[in-house]
Order: structure tokens, then sequence, then C-alpha cells
């Protein structure tokens, strides 16, 4: 069953977002920072483990400077933490393409 999460971290002023499989582990997940709710993370594990597998350092790299990184290990517990809400599938998805879509455009503007 897939879950979708959102989590403030007020320290850091980064909204969380994580679709999450059965056992609470990141499939997807967003960050986005600040007042502007600038996206800054809209990584996706299904091509973390395709450039793991297929690719090199480098190209981890580059992926993580344009996606940011991958929340690594279970989100048990979330339900505890102060700010955490489960979302909609909706809600997550609108997040998770204008993330995607600004990051790109970013990437773009940096090779240009």
């Amino acid at each position: 069953m897939t879950l979708w999460i959102r989590a403030y971290d007020g320290e850091s002023d980064i909204w969380s977002y994580f679709e999450l499989d059965d056992e609470e582990w990141a499939l997807r997940h967003v960050d986005l920072q600040g007042l502007q709710r600038r996206p800054v993370t809209a990584a996706l594990l299904a091509e973390v483990i395709e450039i793991r597998d297929h690719g090199d350092l480098a190209a981890m790299a580059s992926y993580e400077r344009q996606y940011g990184v991958l929340a690594e290990g279970t989100l048990h517990g979330w339900r505890e933490a102060d700010g955490a809400a489960e979302i909609t599938r909706r809600e997550f998805e609108s997040t998770w393409v204008a993330a995607r879509e600004t990051l790109d455009a970013n990437r773009t503007e940096e090779t240009s």
C-alpha cells in the first residue's frame, strides 16, 4: 500500500513530501525550502537504483546536483513527528510535478 505524507522542519524551513512503499521507504521525495517553497529535492528511487546499477559516481553526483538526495532508510515513526501528516495522492503528485519541472528548468538554464 502506497502512502503519501508531508512533514515540516522549522529549523531548516523545509517542507518534505514523501511517497512511501508498504514498508515506509521513500519511493519519491520532494523538499521545498523557504517562504517561496523553492524546490531543492525531487528524487525518485527507481532513477537512483538505475544510476547505482548502471552508472558511475559522476552520474550519481550529477543526478544529486539536479534532483537532490533521496531520503535513505525507513521513515517508520513519521506519525509521531511534529508537523507530519498524511496527504492525498493528488497533493503529492501536484507537488512532485511542479518540483521536477522547476529542477529540470534550472538544469536547462545552467547548461545553456
